[in-house]
């Protein structure tokens, strides 16, 4: 199902002749007699009562079962580089087929190193089953029953359940539209004794918006003193436009000492289903890390990770073409959109493109993502189900990462609206 922002889902009654799990009145339960059926067992409370299923699993779903274009959930619809490709078979052939090391194969990670242009030290990357393995567990090894972890909406609806799930209160600040910046006065007034992480995510999924040098400057200034801990998910960190310049955590010597840097091998080689990811972090807080990661994953893949080795090195420049491979497809996608009602910026960062639907339709956004996916053919990620508050405006996300021909029939279809 689809949650919407602000509705919980009830919890069920208890059943004839059980107590309630809260409740401490009532008679005890006799024993069955000999012979008789025993009861069946109530159901335990959820740790995670208002979740439901991921809306990408929905959207997705929705797609395919009407046979529409899938623009919600972001993967491309092309291959990963035929050379990379071959190096997995030649791994698997080889019989790379045990046990990574659980921080990361050496080859791997020193050509990690070697791309984010620092002196690798023993303790400080860690490769992870995708980014979102990795940001459970920074947030779980540094968030606290009774933390708050501070989030900015929309926010990757991982982050929340991370944090309860670790006995934490997620505190939502909203991004300031039309560019979704962050309003870093609001942060200050939103700090409390109990804040220990803030999660932060640039290119920011699903808006786009990127943050830039001043914003590091004002992030330094406030964590300044402060027991908190800076988890940075820069999954998109190679798909950036315009000639920006992708501003990361680790480029700011004073905010790296506190951050946790994740992103994403799946985003940057098209290999989204291999989920295979990757932390940085300085030693310290990675030993914190990897604690939890040895409990939830252990290791990733081997072959493929041996392979990510080989291409990064026989092919260094791939991640550097990025931009300009996907600001080329952002470009087509508006210039094909432009014709139509939606309204849009042109998005800064991600292969996501924002896109207003004011104009068409006044419905909610869940319910036109869902009319939208059944009766245009094409499907669309709604927004609202990234914020604690609806938002004011009526917005959908298109991941344009698909062929020119993909795109130019989804834009098709949607121009006629």
């Amino acid at each position: 199902m689809i949650r919407e922002p602000g509705r919980s889902v009830k919890p069920l009654a208890p059943r004839p002749g059980h107590l309630d799990n809260n409740s401490t009145k009532g008679e005890p339960e006799q024993a069955p007699s000999a012979g008789a059926s025993a009861a069946p067992m109530s159901r335990p409370p959820s740790k995670l009562p208002e979740v439901g299923t991921t809306i990408f699993t929905v959207m997705s779903k929705l797609a395919a079962d009407c046979g529409a274009i899938n623009l919600s959930q972001g993967f491309p619809d092309f291959s990963a580089p035929a050379e990379l490709l071959e190096r997995v078979s030649h791994h698997l052939r080889a019989g790379h087929n045990q046990y990574a090391p659980m921080a990361g194969v050496a080859a791997l990670r020193e050509q990690l190193a070697e791309q984010i242009a620092f002196r690798l030290v023993e303790g400080e990357v860690t490769v992870t089953s995708g980014a979102t393995e990795a940001l459970f567990c920074a947030i779980q090894a540094f968030a606290h029953p009774g933390d708050e972890v501070m989030i900015f909406d929309p926010a990757y609806d991982a982050y929340e359940p991370a944090a309860r799930l670790a006995g934490a209160r997620a505190v939502h600040v909203p991004l300031t539209p039309p560019a979704f910046g962050i309003d870093w006065q609001r942060v200050r007034d939103s700090l409390t004794a109990r804040t220990r992480v803030i999660v932060l995510n640039s290119p920011h999924n699903p808006t786009g918006a990127v943050l830039d040098a001043a914003d590091l400057e004002a992030l330094a200034a406030i964590v300044r003193d402060r027991p908190i801990v800076l988890v940075s998910d820069e999954v998109y960190e190679h798909i950036i436009f315009d000639g920006r310049r992708h501003e990361s955590l680790l480029r700011h010597a004073e905010l790296a000492e506190r951050a946790l840097v994740i992103s994403s091998f799946g985003k940057t080689y098209h290999a989204t289903g291999w989920k295979i990811g990757y932390c940085v972090a300085p030693a310290p807080l990675m030993g914190e890390f990897r604690k939890v990661h040895q409990f939830v994953q252990f290791c990733v893949v081997t072959p493929m990770q041996l392979a990510l080795a080989d291409f990064m090195d026989s092919t260094p420049e791939h991640y550097l073409d990025l931009p300009a491979f996907y600001q080329a497809k952002r470009d087509l996608f508006c210039e094909l959109l432009a014709p139509s009602r939606f309204r849009f910026t042109p998005s800064p960062g991600t292969y996501f493109q924002l896109v207003d639907y004011g104009a068409i339709s006044p419905e909610p956004d869940v319910d036109f993502a869902r009319r939208l996916t059944r009766e245009t053919g094409v499907a669309a990620i709604p927004i609202s189900v990234f914020c604690q508050q609806p938002p004011t405006r009526r917005w959908l996300r298109f991941c344009f990462a698909k062929e020119a021909r993909t795109l130019e029939r989804a834009a098709q279809l949607l121009c006629r609206l």
